[in-house]
């Protein structure tokens, strides 16, 4: 970063030095950078929230035997082909698959593929993570 500003942060005593106890466990050397950070990721969920372009992984447990799940899942990722950049599926233990889908794309189209897989049958966890906000993407 060339271009850095310095500014002040008024903070309770006792929330900052949780904030620091956290920062340290997760070897943060300053808190400069776990600032960083938090803004970065603060900025990547706005724009998932306000519909830019962005990366992000969509995170998926299910049990394997619901055959229309798997059905299910198979024909999201064909018809949102231009979406998914990657997948991985790894079996957890007999009753449980954990499926990690690499996506790009517009944040509420990204939302709408979760959400459809969210309440399915079968389905024990789903969670939507941007990573970052991809660059020459006007929001809508």
């Amino acid at each position: 970063m060339s271009d850095l500003v310095r500014f002040g942060v008024a903070m309770d005593r006792a929330l900052l030095a949780e904030f620091d106890r956290r920062i340290t466990a997760q070897g943060y050397e300053n808190r400069s950078e776990a600032l960083r950070d938090l803004v970065r990721a603060d900025l990547t969920r706005a724009a998932l929230d306000e519909g830019a372009e962005v990366a992000a992984t969509l995170t998926l447990v299910y049990e394997p035997e619901v055959r229309e799940l798997v059905q299910r899942i198979s024909e999201l990722e064909e018809r949102r082909a231009g979406s998914l950049v990657s997948s991985l599926l790894v079996r957890l233990d007999a009753a449980r698959l954990l499926q990690v889908m690499v996506l790009k794309g517009r944040g509420q189209e990204l939302s709408e593929l979760a959400g459809q897989l969210a309440g399915a049958k079968g389905v024990l966890s789903c969670a939507l993570t941007p990573a970052a906000a991809l660059p020459g993407a006007a929001r809508r």
